[in-house]
């Protein structure tokens, strides 16, 4: 066993997959039955891509570890330079598999999920738009190294952001109008930086659109996400559908806590409160993974293994530092069969959230690593998150160890914050559509459209009076906008599915937890459509699915009260 501190790192060079990949042409091409190509896949371009991967992934996170060191940014430029050139080699992997003379037959013994997954990976690159790309992932760089060396102003010394919006959740008010108005001030001393960081990033993206022959970056930007099994306009239905069943539900719900609470108005620094109690973490980070472990292991002995082994092999860092990138992710290193998850504590029930967020990724990604196709994963990114959500609410009988008579506090929050999240899900979603639809708006321009979207889906909240934020610039610290274009909407669907998961949970814990061990070992061998029909849990295209979503929640939100 050995520890992931200790896993060795080796550059894996273009030169290197470009000469596995000669191999796997040639066999391909001197292919005289389908089994031929079966095996050319699987000898030289399974190993390809868990090397280059692992690579990319163990210096990506020794660099988000400590911003500052040398050797793995250094690294991290180099994958920055290569990663087009290998989407390059992917493509015509992904040709070569679907003009196969053999593809019938293929499709027999291959999930054909792999070819309709080969046909959008296609129009999600070109090799005429490496050196964009290239300079993209530059920007992208920037704008990550910004993120991860910005301090705020706090109580007399400079202090991460990530550590200051821990204090957004903070039992006194004066604190959380404090940490909000120190964050604002944080960004708005980058605020040039942010507004040309954000602008060459539109530009880029939508000059390499138009170079590939699409309108604008909007349609690139779905196949880049790999979806498949629903589009644009039904994720414009699902965001029609959550302004008209979820948002009168919520800003009902802040309404009766603004009342309960005393407050003039719900002001940004309050969205993250839901009654008195306190939902901080008071025990210490050892107990916090103490406890899970128990948690787990009473869970289910399969998850309870896992569990131990990720602590065995260190495969968490979880404490805030300077250098150290202030988001939170789980990874994987493929050649090692080893996951990693990263996260930033700050004292918050957040804390908690991550731990059972994150863990549920990792126990998704172990189960790949136990059989399915391995190209097919553990599926696009929103069934991804449904792993990883669906396991915060699966850990609820578990609440008690974590915060103890304040259990049922915490679920209460828990619960109301995600169905509070939903509406946010979605202006991040059309905020980014309509700047890629638009990609000449002054940066004021884009803040305006913020602000417009931030009244349309959460009308009870208000920003006025908290400096710079209230210009419409919340969005500049949600990292996936920059970095991961139209993901974030895939949190929305996920949370969806995860709330069904909850209200199956209440009526039979056993059998949810049953539906998602084998939901999470299904993994990417379906459409994500299909797969949560299949789990017969909500689905978020469905007619009424949110009304029923919105029903359930209330119901119960009310038990907890």
């Amino acid at each position: 066993m050995v520890k992931v501190k200790d896993l060795p790192y080796r550059r894996y060079t273009v030169e290197e997959a470009k000469e596995q990949f000669a191999l796997f042409e040639k066999a391909a091409k001197e292919a005289t039955c389908a089994d031929d190509v079966v095996k050319a896949r699987e000898a030289y371009i399974r190993p390809l891509v868990s090397h280059y991967c692992t690579a990319a992934s163990l210096s990506e996170n020794r660099y988000n570890l400590n911003t500052a060191d040398e050797f793995y940014s250094a690294e991290k430029e180099y994958y920055n330079g290569a990663n087009p050139h290998f989407s390059v080699l992917l493509n015509q992997y992904n040709e070569m598999m679907l003009s196969s003379p053999f593809r019938k037959e293929l499709e027999e013994k291959i999930n054909p999920l792999v070819f309709l997954n080969c046909e959008v990976a296609k129009k999600a690159h070109s090799e005429q738009t490496v050196v964009d790309e290239q300079e993209e992932n530059a920007i992208v760089t920037e704008y990550s190294r910004l993120m991860s060396s910005l301090v705020c102003e706090w109580r007399g010394e400079e202090v991460p952001l990530s550590v200051v919006r821990g204090y957004l959740e903070d039992a006194d008010r004066a604190v959380r109008k404090s940490a909000a108005e120190s964050i604002g001030r944080g960004l708005q001393k980058h605020a040039k930086e942010l507004d040309d960081i954000y602008d060459r990033l539109v530009h880029v993206r939508d000059r390499i659109a138009k170079k590939m022959g699409y309108k604008n970056f909007t349609e690139l930007g779905y196949y880049r996400m790999g979806r498949t099994g629903y589009n644009r306009e039904m994720v414009e239905t699902f965001r029609k559908n959550v302004v008209s069943d979820l948002v009168p539900v919520i800003a009902g719900m802040k309404e009766a806590i603004k009342e309960k609470m005393g407050w003039e108005k719900v002001a940004f620094y309050d969205n993250d409160v839901y009654g008195t109690a306190s939902t901080e973490r008071t025990i210490s980070v050892e107990e916090v993974f103490q406890n899970a472990q128990v948690m787990y292991d009473e869970m289910n002995p399969e998850i309870g293994e896992f569990m131990r082994y990720m602590q065995e092999t260190e495969a968490f860092d979880v404490l805030a530092r300077k250098h150290k990138w202030g988001g939170g992710y789980c990874t994987e290193f493929s050649d090692f069969k080893q996951i990693f998850i990263l996260a930033n504590f700050n004292g918050s029930s957040g804390d908690i959230d991550v731990t059972t967020h994150e863990f549920g990724h990792a126990f998704a990604m172990n189960q790949v690593y136990q059989g399915g196709d391995w190209e097919l994963s553990i599926g696009g990114m929103e069934t991804a998150e449904c792993h990883s959500m669906s396991m915060e609410f699966l850990a609820w009988p578990w609440m008690h160890l974590f915060f103890g008579e304040n259990a049922d506090a915490y679920r209460y929050k828990h619960l109301a914050s995600s169905l509070s999240f939903i509406p946010y899900g979605c202006i991040v979603d059309e905020f980014q559509h309509i700047v890629y639809d638009n990609p000449d708006l002054t940066p004021s321009e884009r803040k305006q459209v913020y602000l417009d979207l931030e009244k349309k889906y959460r009308p009870y909240l208000t920003t006025e009076g908290i400096p710079y934020l209230e210009e419409g610039t919340r969005w500049q610290y949600q990292m996936h906008i920059f970095e991961t274009p139209f993901y974030y909407i895939d949190y929305c669907l996920a949370q969806t599915v995860a709330l069904g998961f909850l209200a199956l949970s209440q009526r039979n814990y056993s059998l949810a937890l049953e539906k998602y061990i084998e939901f999470c070992r299904t993994g990417g061998q379906k459409p994500f459509a299909e797969l949560v029909k299949c789990a017969g849990i909500a689905y978020p295209f469905g007619d009424g699915a949110l009304k029923e979503i919105a029903d359930a929640v209330t119901e119960i939100l009310n038990k907890l009260q």
